[in-house]
């Protein structure tokens, strides 16, 4: 890990930051064990309770507000939602230090540029970042964005040297590309689990709970990725999804995509929907015996197959017979992507933890033998999930009105409503969640 005593100028050098949510804590903590002088503020009814909890952190100063910190520091960063940058930008940028750096932590870069343009010093370097990965996550070979929109060659290698004690992998992109990026990969993927846990909250039913239907590698990476989501804040989702431009079109095709696909099902147009799903999957995956058949996997179900939260009774065998499943969200996204022309390894090197599982999964619905004809036989026959898929379907079209319509309101109420359904499971479900994440990040490394 490199330290601050590494750099010649680190001795005069402080680094700000601008909102102390989890992922700013983490920058936080990281930032000061590796010997960076960090000061750090919140809103100004936080600074007594951040006092106290990092009073032991002698590298870590917590200041009152967003003014003292970005007079005090060479390098700052705002680690805000996204639909708040631009009013704390407006807010505190006027007061930045002379010659500064600055940088956002946003997952959405659109509406934090047009920030940092309108309202910085027009001496103030920017260079924003964006760690791929949750608070929780270790950042050791993560993907990190680095995004030098306006600074010198100097002020771009300082930000990469403070940073460099993340151990991430650094990925240099402009903002318009982080954005389209993330919307291929991030937007879409949180608009499959949401519609989920919506589905399963208007059928009532904790999925893990009913016997044989929501069992297997896969049915784990559904239930626990979509916990995961539902147990975080709702504005992470919603910033990626409203502000960014590139994801209106990723989640509109998504909606359509699941509609279609259900209604080919309903209507027991089995020849039409082989001939659409297997179109996508050679779009996406490449024809069966091409190089891209033979190489490894992403994902083992074996390893996935751990991670259930469906406890056989006692009494009842180790095992239990899974129900088979059409899996319309796996279908409705590759769908996707094929309408879009995405072709979703192109952006592994800026992939998260939870893309790069919901695409290992659908890759190995697509190519595992026999398992796609499955579930395309189950969704023109067999009706057993069709209330699930049909709830699906309308979160799926639920979502994406929201976000072509702007609707930060409408999102917070749906998400929080479902999230308030799940809470009392949230306890232990999140820490299998964590866990097959972990497991999956060191399988890969091996």
């Amino acid at each position: 890990m490199a330290t601050a005593s590494e750099f010649a100028w680190s001795k005069d050098f402080t680094i700000g930051l601008i909102g102390m949510g989890d992922m700013g804590k983490m920058y936080a903590r990281r930032l000061a064990n590796a010997g960076w002088r960090v000061m750090a503020c919140d809103r100004e009814e936080k600074f007594e309770e951040l006092a106290k909890e990092f009073a032991d952190n002698t590298n870590i100063q917590i200041l009152r507000n967003g003014h003292l910190v970005s007079r005090a520091s060479n390098y700052i960063i705002y680690s805000v939602e996204a639909a708040a940058i631009g009013r704390v930008v407006e807010q505190f940028g006027p007061s930045t230090r002379l010659g500064a750096i600055v940088g956002g932590q946003t997952s959405c870069k659109d509406p934090e540029i047009k920030a940092f343009e309108a309202h910085l010093p027009s001496d103030v370097n920017i260079v924003s970042c964006h760690s791929l990965h949750g608070p929780n996550v270790d950042p050791r070979g993560q993907p990190l964005v680095l995004i030098k929109h306006r600074a010198s060659d100097e002020s771009f290698h300082k930000v990469e040297s403070v940073l460099s004690c993340l151990n991430s992998t650094h990925v240099h992109l402009t903002a318009k590309e982080h954005d389209r990026i993330t919307a291929d990969t991030q937007a879409v993927t949180h608009a499959a689990f949401l519609s989920m846990g919506k589905a399963w909250h208007a059928n009532r039913q904790f999925p893990w709970e009913e016997g044989s239907r929501y069992v297997g590698g896969i049915e784990n990476v559904k239930i626990n990725l979509m916990l995961r989501i539902y147990a975080q804040k709702w504005h992470v989702y919603a910033g990626l999804a409203i502000l960014n431009p590139e994801a209106h079109k990723q989640i509109g095709q998504f909606a359509r995509s699941t509609t279609e696909l259900f209604y080919l099902m309903l209507e027991g147009k089995e020849e039409e929907l082989r001939e659409r799903v297997c179109k996508a999957k050679e779009k996406v995956f490449g024809a069966e015996g091409s190089p891209k058949w033979a190489e490894k996997p992403l994902l083992k179900e074996e390893l996935l197959d751990r991670f259930s939260l469906n406890k056989p009774s006692k009494g009842e065998g180790a095992a239990v017979k899974a129900l088979p499943n059409n899996h319309l969200s796996l279908l409705a996204m590759v769908d996707c992507w094929s309408a879009l022309g995405i072709v979703p390894y192109d952006h592994m090197i800026c992939s998260t933890p939870l893309f790069r599982l919901w695409l290992g999964v659908a890759e190995h619905l697509f190519r595992t033998p026999g398992l796609l004809d499955e579930c395309l036989r189950v969704g023109i026959e067999d009706k057993s999930f069709r209330r699930d898929d049909l709830q699906f379907t309308i979160a799926a079209a639920g979502w994406a009105e929201c976000v072509s319509l702007r609707q930060f309101d409408t999102w917070r109420e749906r998400f929080a409503v479902t999230q308030k359904f799940f809470e009392p499971r949230f306890k232990g479900a999140v820490e299998v969640g964590q866990a097959m994440i972990k497991a999956v990040l060191e399988s890969e490394k091996e």
